[in-house]
């Protein structure tokens, strides 16, 4: 069995102090070049990883990294977790993972005792939590980092580093793709209230029928939720409709699913007599038949850029750009293009 190199290993072979390492590892600015090279060059030697739990019981910095999230959608849970996993890994903090619920009265009570008990450098925070002002006031007031991920095109309002999902721009592009393909009364199925994706989404739909001349139909947009049954019971109502849509875009890939599952109950054929598209690309958008057209969210790669701008901002290290902007990309697929 293969004995752990040490920090004491490294300092002794690099020929400094324990501490002199472990400002290197931190990419303290107070260390001269020739001494960082020398010290990463036998960390890599000895192949030696630091221990962040040690770290954070150890010394008053912490090395642990929490994820607050609020979302039903095991895919999006697991994406994010695989992409903040793989920046942690290789910067030596540990990831916690704190589910909540944003409906609940003592939220900000929960995440002050979250963050005190555990002792965290910083947080990465999705929807709703992202977009909460009184969470954002919360984890001010407490001086902790913390990265946000948004839907919007970058309007920063400099609290904290973002990353932007451009929404509106993909939603767009999904609609002109439905109007390009001969669709005139195309229905839309909303996503949460409580989430400004539901909203941004929407006005790329309405701004792309707009830019066509297309009247917009406010009987053919129905309020919902990010389910595979808000997608059943939207998709119904739509299809019953005395001239029903002969495309429904539905705001994520769950509800898409759920929107073609009640296609089929009416015995409605996809895409001859329906078209059907999603957002996100998630497995559900590859798991039904046909797959669904859909808006390529890479939430992996979200996840790791949000885990790389907090752990940038925990060491106070400046970047040209506190925020990234990914705008996903159209994917068409047979439940819009017949082969």
């Amino acid at each position: 069995m293969q004995v752990r190199a040490t920090i004491n290993d490294v300092a002794n072979q690099a020929g400094v102090s324990i501490k002199t390492v472990s400002r290197v590892m931190n990419n303290e600015p107070s260390v001269s070049k020739t001494t960082q090279e020398k010290v990463l060059k036998v960390v890599k030697a000895l192949n030696y990883q630091p221990n962040a739990a040690a770290r954070n019981l150890a010394g008053t910095k912490s090395y642990a990294v929490a994820f607050i999230y609020d979302n039903p959608n095991a895919y999006y849970i697991i994406d994010m977790q695989n992409g903040l996993l793989s920046a942690c890994n290789e910067q030596g903090f540990e990831l916690l993972i704190h589910p909540c619920n944003a409906k609940s009265h003592d939220i900000n009570a929960e995440l002050t005792e979250m963050v005190k008990r555990s002792r965290v450098a910083g947080l990465v925070l999705t929807p709703p939590f992202s977009e909460m002002p009184s969470v954002i006031e919360t984890l001010e007031k407490l001086d902790v980092k913390f990265v946000r991920i948004l839907s919007g095109s970058g309007q920063s309002d400099g609290r904290s580093p973002c990353i932007f999902i451009d929404d509106r721009e993909a939603a767009f592009a999904i609609t002109e793709h439905l109007i390009a393909s001969g669709h005139q009364t195309i229905g839309f199925l909303c996503g949460d209230k409580g989430h400004n994706s539901s909203q941004e989404r929407l006005m790329g739909y309405k701004a792309a029928l707009k830019k066509h001349g297309i009247r917009i139909d406010r009987s053919l947009i129905l309020a919902g939720e990010y389910s595979f049954e808000s997608g059943v019971n939207g998709a119904k109502k739509l299809l019953s409709k005395e001239q029903r849509p002969t495309a429904i875009f539905a705001s994520n890939d769950e509800m898409a699913a759920g929107a073609l599952f009640a296609a089929r109950l009416m015995d409605i054929d996809i895409p001859s007599q329906l078209a059907i598209t999603g957002f996100e690309d998630s497995p559900f958008s590859r798991q039904t038949w046909p797959k669904l057209t859909t808006a390529q969210q890479p939430t992996s790669t979200i996840a790791r850029s949000a885990a790389e701008l907090l752990i940038q901002a925990t060491r106070n290290q400046s970047t040209e750009n506190n925020f990234t902007i990914f705008t996903p990309e159209l994917i068409v697929r047979q439940s819009t293009q017949a082969e």
